[in-house]
């Protein structure tokens, strides 16, 4: 897990002063992080958290935790959260699936009241539209589908019926100019 997770993670979070034992304790420090960002950076510029939904098991971080984390970040000038989950422990029994992580956003964006972004497998572009036009978030993040398709993002607007323009060093590659779009997608 990442070290504020560690902290907020009853799986991981041993202590026994301040910074250990009830919800309460264990935000502590992340939110002590959280405030002196929160002061760093400019009031006029958004500030987010990814935070995690849940690890999965009986004795960890909940989705009750993960709201009362986002309703104090919000309290403390936050304009958004990213909803991940798991990495606690090696032996979490997450049930991987298309958008699996997008109820543990839902969940937030419902219960904490501020603008949330999905992650997990996240993958084709109807599914990223549907999460955001059914409420579960109001972003989605993509990560290795960039990786796998840098182009990610004109086939999501020519998969969903939308014009978008091309930069100028990349308007050569723009399907109504160049006649390899066609090929390449008799390609595939």
């Amino acid at each position: 897990g990442y070290l504020l997770h560690e902290f907020l993670s009853p799986l991981s979070n041993r202590r026994e002063d301040e910074y250990g034992g009830s919800r309460d304790n264990r935000m502590r420090f992340p939110l002590e992080v959280a405030a002196a960002m929160r002061n760093a950076w400019p009031a006029a510029r958004p500030r987010g958290a990814r935070l995690t939904g849940t690890d999965w098991l009986e004795d960890g971080l909940q989705g009750g935790d993960a709201v009362a984390f986002a309703q104090e970040l919000k309290r403390l000038g936050f304009d958004y959260v990213d909803v991940s989950s798991g990495g606690i422990v090696p032996n979490a029994p997450i049930k991987v699936g298309p958008g699996y992580q997008a109820p543990l956003a839902a969940r937030v964006r419902a219960w904490a009241a501020i603008p949330t972004r999905a992650v997990g497998l996240i993958v084709e572009p109807h599914q990223a539209d549907g999460i955001i036009r059914n409420g579960e978030a109001d972003m989605v993040a993509l990560a290795r589908s960039f990786l796998y398709d840098p182009r990610w993002v004109w086939h999501a607007a020519e998969a969903l019926g939308v014009k978008i323009g091309y930069p100028p060093p990349y308007s050569r590659a723009d399907p109504k100019v160049w006649p390899g779009a066609a090929l390449s997608h008799e390609l595939d």
